[in-house]
């Protein structure tokens, strides 16, 4: 969507995503000159955000998209209909306007918490997240999050190299496990 607004000559100053978002979207839009948030995960985080920065698009990966001027819910529907209108105009399938945005490779495990279990205090995982943070850089990213709904520690790495997001996460989780 936001893409689609550049090339209309409509200004768009940023764009409100996920922690989940892949970090392609964020590359792909600094370099059209976007903006790029991250909110918690939840179509209402990102709207929090996108109030709180004036901004109109946002969105997650679950296809909850997020544009003020015409709807203020992740209504499948109306992004469904933003989408195919951007195809539309462009005359490119929706395969031809993502070419340009080579997703980085995620890896995603979930550690099963044991009760009580203090992951936020542990010197080892502060020392081995530190770690990971040094040797990814700015070509990946980690995220440690608590799920909400069960005891669980999820362990995302992202980078452009599939290998070494595997062995980063691994890496986060074996610390967790000890």
């Amino acid at each position: 969507m936001a893409d689609d607004r550049l090339g209309r000559d409509e200004h768009v100053p940023g764009v409100v995503g996920t922690l989940m978002t892949n970090m392609a979207v964020e590359v792909a839009l600094k370099a059209r000159g976007v903006q790029f948030v991250r909110a918690r995960v939840g179509d209402r985080y990102v709207l929090e955000e996108l109030e709180k920065h004036k901004w109109l698009l946002g969105g997650e990966g679950s296809g909850h998209l997020l544009a003020l001027d015409k709807h203020t819910t992740g209504d499948g529907l109306i992004s469904a209909l933003q989408v195919l209108q951007a195809c539309v105009r462009s005359g490119k399938s929706m395969a031809d306007l993502l070419a340009s945005v080579t997703l980085f490779p995620q890896t995603l495990i979930n550690v099963r918490l044991q009760p009580g279990q203090d992951w936020q205090t542990s010197p080892q995982l502060a020392r081995e997240t530190q770690a990971v943070e040094t040797e990814l850089g700015a070509t990946g990213r980690l995220l440690i999050r608590a799920s909400g709904t069960e005891p669980l520690l999820r362990v995302m790495v992202e980078a452009r190299d599939a290998g070494q997001a595997r062995a980063c996460a691994q890496r986060i989780v074996d610390t967790i496990s000890v």
